[in-house]
């Protein structure tokens, strides 16, 4: 092994408005049957990375049950393993203020470690790479710190760090979350680093109250450290905004993004629950859809995502909409360009349209 991997998680979204009123941005569902996290996990572990730390904080009792065990992610060997840190009241510390404190306030699993490198991503970012690759770019180029970049449209640009990279792909400019960029290349939160380098930077971060990796590490000395970019040319998305987040999903149900992810090699690797297979009762239509495990359909599901256990009533139409874990949907409802959060329960004869964007329905049932 000749890396470490670290996974930020712990963050909060406000454009993921009520979605994350129960769990961390690191904890949504994907495609009928993953969690976000799953493809960071799952990029490590084809990496050849044995040891990873995922640091929690926000919302993080859905995710750290999904994390339960890490033998899902090849993770559970005498050697490495999956370790889950969250925020631990010390003397010094109560809360993680920033990215660059949270790895500081577990500077023991870096100083702790033996291996030369460290892969730090985002648990919030959808993608396959083999960060193998990565390090031997690094490597080439005899970097102090790698970002991994790519494409992205001008509309989103003020999401993400804008980079200006050279004719030898060193950054010569880094921009977080402008409103307008001449430049469409974007941080994808993914960073290969030496260890010993990162120690000693988040040291000298602690010693001035900086809290923040973007602003107090890479932007500080991306002059006086070599930082280069590695461009990304596959699929990836971050997933950390509602339209973003419904976008992501409904790629998955074009033939192509499924086929990238799920039967080229390597795989991705989740959580498995012991559901049935889904039942569809007679009468039923499904067109371009994904339905999983668990779930039985009675109605009409169009360009949709069902997720595990979900119950779709007689005479049902549900389109262009992603449909939460164990949810109860009455008959006769309608459901348009919607998300139904997780655990809903939808009475019979109800009518849910978009009409201004994607609406998110969360609803209850008495006594519940």
């Amino acid at each position: 092994m000749r890396a470490i991997g670290i996974i930020l998680a712990g963050g909060n979204s406000r454009k993921m408005r009520e979605l994350t009123d129960r769990r961390t941005v690191a904890a949504m569902p994907i495609a009928g049957a993953y969690r976000s996290i799953d493809f960071a996990l799952s990029n490590m572990t084809n990496s050849g990375i044995q040891k990873v730390a995922v640091l929690t904080q926000y919302n993080a009792r859905s995710l750290n049950e999904h994390l339960g065990s890490s033998k899902w992610w090849n993770f559970g060997r005498k050697q490495g393993g999956l370790f889950i840190y969250p925020p631990a009241v010390t003397g010094d510390s109560w809360w993680y203020k920033g990215t660059a404190d949270a790895l500081y306030q577990n500077l023991s699993f870096l100083r702790n470690s033996r291996e030369q490198y460290v892969v730090i991503a985002s648990g919030d970012c959808i993608y396959k790479l083999d960060y193998d690759k990565v390090m031997d770019y690094h490597a080439e180029k005899g970097a102090d710190v790698t970002v991994v970049c790519t494409e992205c449209t001008n509309d989103e640009i003020s999401r993400f760090g804008v980079l200006r990279l050279d004719e030898d792909s060193r950054i010569r400019a880094f921009d977080e979350k402008p409103t307008f960029s001449e430049s469409t290349t974007i941080s994808t939160g993914i960073y290969i680093v030496r260890r010993r380098l990162l120690i000693r930077m988040l040291e000298q971060c602690a010693r001035e109250g900086r809290t923040d990796f973007v602003k107090d590490i890479l932007i500080r000395y991306k002059d006086t450290k070599k930082l280069y970019g590695y461009r990304m040319n596959t699929y990836w998305s971050n997933i950390a905004a509602v339209e973003s987040y419904f976008r992501t999903n409904m790629d998955f149900l074009k033939p192509e993004v499924r086929d990238y992810f799920f039967r080229q090699y390597p795989g991705v690797y989740s959580k498995m629950d012991d559901n049935p297979p889904a039942k569809f009762l007679a009468g039923s239509t499904v067109k371009n859809s994904l339905v999983a495990a668990g779930s039985i359909v009675d109605g009409t599901v169009e360009n949709s995502i069902l997720f595990k256990k979900v119950y779709v009533g007689k005479n049902c139409i549900i389109r262009n909409s992603i449909i939460l874990n164990d949810v109860f949907v009455g008959n006769n409802t309608t459901i348009e360009n919607c998300i139904v959060e997780s655990r809903s329960y939808i009475k019979a004869d109800a009518v849910h349209r978009g009409e201004d964007g994607v609406k998110i329905i969360i609803e209850q049932k008495k006594g519940t």
